[in-house]
């Protein structure tokens, strides 16, 4: 929730990504540890204080039965998320952009598919493949356009030259790219995706990253000053500066003018 409060200052849309989920909510791997309850009452409690961004959020395989995934799209939808990602992968999961990946038969994801997509009302929905050899990629990107799947995610895919052939593929569908630090991917700038006809990006770890490498620089310093706290410099974070930041997500709902007594 504090990362989406700096987020909501630059950004009009959450993507709540099962890596960034898994290790802030539990510390653990994206690996399949998350819950669905889990992932439905964080959104929930985005939703309640970010009532005007648009929220996609990673739901995985679906918590393994097609049963499951279209209750947890119920729940989603009823809550107001924006959209959901559906990958293919079978279990044990991995995240997207690590080698050991397993995919289900295509027929058995495009079954699973395909009932969340009769059970949605509004709801977009991303169709995913963690497929990593190409012509295996090319085919169920193929078959994933054909459904009524609303874009087109290919993860981890790995060069500009990829892109480029699964845009071909799946004709006018939407096409999503995802970026993660360290991943599998090219790192491209939003109009070198623009012209490679890459619809919609998504970030999936930025403020993760940024938390672990900060707080880890912090505390060591801390540790090497013997416990004695850094000078308050220019651009520097103390109570103010975050008690201003919480008090948005107040705000947001209750404008200052409409407090009691202000």
């Amino acid at each position: 929730m504090f990362s989406a409060s700096v987020a909501a200052q630059h950004f009009n849309g959450f993507f709540v990504s099962g890596f960034g989920f898994a290790a802030s909510y539990y510390g653990l791997p994206d690996i399949g540890f998350i819950a669905w309850p889990d992932i439905v009452n964080f959104v929930q409690r985005l939703r309640l204080a970010f009532p005007k961004q648009h929220l996609l959020v990673d739901i995985d395989d679906g918590y393994v039965d097609p049963e499951v995934a279209c209750h947890v799209i119920e729940n989603l939808e009823a809550i107001g998320a924006s959209g959901v990602i559906l990958e293919d992968q079978k279990r044990p999961r991995k995240c997207g952009h690590v080698d050991g990946k397993q995919i289900l038969p295509l027929e058995e994801y495009l079954e699973k598919l395909e009932m969340v997509l009769e059970t949605r009302r509004d709801l977009v929905v991303v169709a995913r493949t963690d497929a990593t050899e190409e012509e295996e990629i090319l085919r169920r990107a193929k078959a994933l356009a054909s459904t009524q799947a609303d874009v087109v995610l290919i993860d981890g895919v790995r060069s500009v030259d990829w892109i480029k052939k699964a845009r071909d593929v799946i004709g006018d569908k939407p096409l999503l790219f995802n970026q993660i630090a360290g991943g599998k991917s090219p790192r491209l700038s939003l109009p070198e995706l623009e012209a490679l006809g890459v619809n919609v990006a998504i970030y999936s770890t930025p403020c993760l990253f940024a938390a672990q490498s900060a707080i880890d620089t912090a505390l060591l310093e801390l540790k090497r000053a013997d416990g004695r706290l850094p000078e308050m410099r220019d651009g520097a974070i103390g109570v103010k500066e975050s008690l201003e930041l919480l008090e948005k997500n107040i705000s947001r709902h209750h404008p200052k003018d409409e407090l009691v007594g202000v």
